[in-house]
């Protein structure tokens, strides 16, 4: 375990770690009361978004975490470490997995995770005695892929690849139709392989052009207007580690009550509950970020993937394991352009149709009324259906 002891309410306070033991001690401190300023809303869990550069140690549990990573990369550095860096980025990926099972790190709280994290590629690389990058090890010994769908995204997509690049090697860009600089911003700032296409494929196109280009076992897709920090993309990596096909960003904290909602969250919800699956309440394939395993892109194909609802629909259909898996505040990091801004924009009209479609293949394949049994007309007294 992480901790020698359970955590208690309090301060908690790190003490050296004994060299014999090899593990970081825990103890808790009396609480201290505060005073709780007034006027001040606390946001969902998870509402903000990770800092690329604040340290590790700074956030909760960061210091016996920290510590725990470092001690434990320094045992797993290996003596003669393998020429290139995708190489090595294999070997620390293998390495730390096995300690992920063997401390049981993943999972929430997430914080005590990327703590870890920290200190073991730190620890890692000292025992090579080389600097450590600023790469965020993954619980999984599969590959990745990152496919990231830009258009007009100059200002952002370097950004974007360099938090997708802390991940992992295997990167695509899809440049759909930009008359800006996006394409020379992607070369020029990442190793990803970038694929330009002149003209403007369609709105969720990209995605499944990338997804015929990746090769990777896990594919992890966002889009180039919104760059979100590495640490926030893991646990869709874990969640198909963890069993899931489908791996889903769960918005639902982020959404207002139910009168004040629009309508594309409206369909996303009752698409969910057509297919009996409100538990997902608005969580869907038309929001990234996402993750899709290997079964699901050969389930699917990739012609469905350009229709995330429909893809959506038919993957809870053939009884694929789909589940929220992270949490990511898209809808405050969504750039407003004119297409997606206002009452009834071409982009809400265009998901609300993909939603339509979804929808009919539900119908087509468990009936009109879907999963909704019908508990109050009686047709078998005029010779009907019940």
């Amino acid at each position: 375990m992480l901790f020698e002891k359970p955590a208690v309410r309090g301060r908690l306070i790190r003490k050296p770690p004994p060299e014999a033991a090899g593990k970081a001690v825990v103890t808790a401190a009396p609480a201290v009361k505060r005073a709780r300023k007034r006027g001040r809303k606390r946001g969902a869990p998870g509402s903000r978004l990770f800092r690329p550069g604040k340290p590790a140690s700074s956030r909760a549990y960061g210091g016996a975490a920290y510590q725990l990573g470092l001690q434990l990369g320094r045992q797993d550095s290996p003596p003669e470490p393998p020429d290139g860096e995708s190489g090595l980025r294999r070997l620390l990926n293998r390495s730390w997995t096995a300690r992920v099972k063997e401390r049981g790190l993943a999972g929430y709280p997430w914080a005590r995770y990327h703590a870890a994290a920290a200190g073991y590629v730190r620890g890692f690389f000292a025992g090579m005695g080389r600097p450590a990058p600023d790469w965020v090890p993954l619980p999984t010994e599969r590959s990745v892929a990152v496919i990231v769908t830009a258009k007009n995204e100059e200002r952002t997509i370097a950004a974007v690849l360099k938090e997708a690049g802390r991940l992992t090697d295997e990167m695509y860009v899809v440049v759909n139709g930009s008359g800006d600089d996006t394409f020379r911003q992607a070369r020029a700032g990442s190793r990803a392989i970038v694929l330009s296409y002149p003209q403007a494929l369609g709105h969720d196109v990209g995605r499944a052009v990338g997804a015929k280009m990746a090769r990777a076992d896990i594919l992890l897709f966002t889009d180039g207007d919104m760059p979100i920090p590495a640490e926030q993309l893991v646990p869709f990596v874990h969640g198909i580690e963890q069993g899931l096909d489908v791996a889903l960003n769960n918005i639902h904290p982020y959404l207002g009550s139910f009168g004040r909602q629009d309508s594309v969250t409206v369909m996303k919800q009752f698409l969910n509950m057509a297919l009996g699956r409100p538990d997902l309440k608005a969580s869907s394939l038309t929001a990234v970020p996402h993750a899709l395993s290997r079964r699901a892109v050969e389930t699917l194909g990739l012609e469905l993937l350009s229709v995330p609802p429909k893809a959506q629909a038919l993957a809870l259909l053939l009884k694929l394991r789909v589940g929220n898996a992270g949490r990511v505040n898209v809808i405050r990091g969504n750039k407003r352009r004119k297409l997606n801004s206002g009452r009834r924009n071409p982009v809400a009209s265009m998901i609300v149709g993909d939603h339509l479609e979804a929808l009919k293949l539900v119908g087509d394949r468990q009936g009109a009324r879907f999963v909704f049994p019908d508990v109050l007309r009686k047709r078998r007294y005029i010779g009907g259906d019940a």
